[in-house]
């Protein structure tokens, strides 16, 4: 009974571990993508404001309120437009980091600024990516 406990712990902690480091990864070969080509977040999105507004001492939940949001328009996008969803098992995994940050920054924002401040920045990042894509998607659609 003990084994299987230390099991399944062990097992959970790998699995914390390998999420965090795939989105690490993930989010730091997008951002390199994304300035590589000049990418520019979509202007009707608030995304790229309130990365900038992270940078200051700003209250954290206007910010959180505005990337809420954008997350909401881009979830109505995906399930409304044509053509537009996240295939990739890469997308999907950026849209769970955003909800577990989402999660952190309810649980830590009281208790450590500093720490939701970073979740606030990491689900800004995320965003700005997805937001990318579909926008790309949908040029791509226009062009065709």
């Amino acid at each position: 009974m003990l084994a299987s406990i230390l099991i399944i712990g062990f097992s959970l902690a790998l699995f914390a571990y390998w999420f965090r480091y795939s989105c690490i990864l993930l989010l730091r070969n997008q951002q390199e993508l994304a300035e590589s080509s000049h990418a520019i977040v979509d202007s009707r999105f608030r995304v790229g404001e309130v990365q900038q507004r992270l940078q200051t001492a700003e209250p954290l939940d206007p910010l959180h309120a505005s990337l809420q949001r954008d997350y909401q328009v881009l979830t109505y996008l995906l399930e409304h437009a044509a053509g537009l969803e996240l295939e990739a098992f890469e997308d999907r995994l950026l849209v769970i980091d955003y909800k577990v940050m989402q999660c952190w920054y309810r649980l830590i924002k009281t208790a450590a600024p500093d720490q939701a401040r970073e979740a606030l920045k990491e689900m800004a990042v995320v965003l700005g990516i997805l937001v990318g894509k579909i926008d790309q998607r949908a040029g791509l659609h226009t062009e065709a």
